[in-house]
């Protein structure tokens, strides 16, 4: 086992318990641990020292071994021999979770935080979890996080891997290593990301550039005059008042834009809302309607959009637009109208 991160608080406090379970003489568990603290973390400094200080307790001593200056090449060889990887940040404060990649590929199984990498993975016969997938203040979960972890290791992980056949072999252990090998090193390795990068990205930005640059790079050079107009006459563009109505169960939206320099078919105008709760932003163009009488280049746009939300909700925006332009990453102009 390797890597439990919050070693100083309540999974080292129950002595007893974790006496108990390392020192079972027909189910013998050895923990192995690793940890580097940055020069100004404090809390990892101190964390280390409880974790050196739990090894050198003489009911420990036989037990546990803390391995110092954790880095990639001591990663490689834990990796290689580790049945269980042990991984217990603060939900949502894992990044990802690289470690727990690595060891799929050499056999070993993660019992981890549902953070990083591990909620994504996570499955009941691919491993083990902990925690219940939610956010709580800092070290509100701590206690019932080791509570968890210590249960899960005593009633499911050590009988699973000292339950025997005739030949001397753990064959739920051994079904569970090959199912998590199977199902997860796939999708979880270097191969498939390399792979993903080629295909949604790579493959797709050289068919771009060949499109570019075709007849004398005559996309390439409309584009550019395209990005300069935009760029030099973006703070002429305006909005008038939103007039909104409700109707059918819809509210409705019209707003003059006034563009300036800019011609009305090089912006897209837009209803929009931020996310709430599970959903994804609300995102409609709106529609050009006819000029405005006496304005030099401006149109009225319409649209709906549902009432289940108040009206105060949406907002108007014009963002740049081009057919084969990637809009915010090649041009990252916005007029809000709050």
């Amino acid at each position: 086992m390797a890597d439990p991160y919050r070693a100083n608080g309540p999974y080292f406090e129950d002595r007893a318990r974790l006496a108990r379970l390392l020192n079972d003489p027909d189910r013998p568990v050895q923990p192995v641990l690793a940890g580097k603290a940055h020069p100004a973390d404090e809390d990892g400094k101190h964390m280390i020292c409880d974790w050196i200080d739990l090894a050198q307790r003489p009911e420990f001593r036989q037990r546990v071994v803390f391995l110092e200056d954790y880095d990639i090449a001591l990663a490689q060889e834990l990796v290689q021999g580790v049945d269980v990887w042990i991984n217990t940040p603060r939900r949502p404060w894992e990044a990802c979770g690289t470690s727990g990649m690595k060891v799929l590929v050499n056999g070993g199984l993660n019992l981890s935080e549902r953070d990083g990498w591990w909620e994504e993975a996570y499955a009941p016969e691919l491993g083990w979890a902990i925690g219940d997938g939610r956010e709580y203040p800092e070290g509100e979960r701590d206690r019932e996080d080791a509570e968890a972890l210590y249960t899960i290791l005593e009633q499911e992980v050590v009988p699973e891997f000292y339950t025997r056949d005739a030949a001397g072999l753990p064959r739920r252990w051994l079904d569970r290593v090959r199912r998590s090998t199977a199902v997860l090193t796939p999708t979880y390795s270097s191969s498939r990301m390399a792979r993903d990068y080629v295909e949604q990205y790579y493959l797709g930005g050289a068919a771009e550039l060949r499109r570019r640059t075709a007849d004398g790079a005559a996309l390439a050079r409309e584009m550019t005059s395209w990005e300069v107009c935009l760029r030099r006459h973006w703070l002429e563009l305006s909005l008038g008042e939103t007039s909104i109505s409700s109707t059918d169960g819809a509210w409705r939206f019209s707003v003059a834009v006034y563009f300036g320099e800019i011609a009305a078919e090089d912006v897209a105008v837009q209803l929009y809302a931020d996310a709430r709760d599970s959903e994804s932003p609300f995102l409609r163009e709106l529609r050009r309607g006819e000029p405005i009488s006496g304005a030099a280049n401006g149109h009225i746009y319409t649209g709906s959009a549902p009432d289940i939300r108040p009206a105060e909700d949406y907002t108007v925006r014009v963002i740049p637009y081009h057919p084969g332009a990637r809009i915010p990453v090649e041009l990252s102009l916005v007029l809000w109208e709050k």
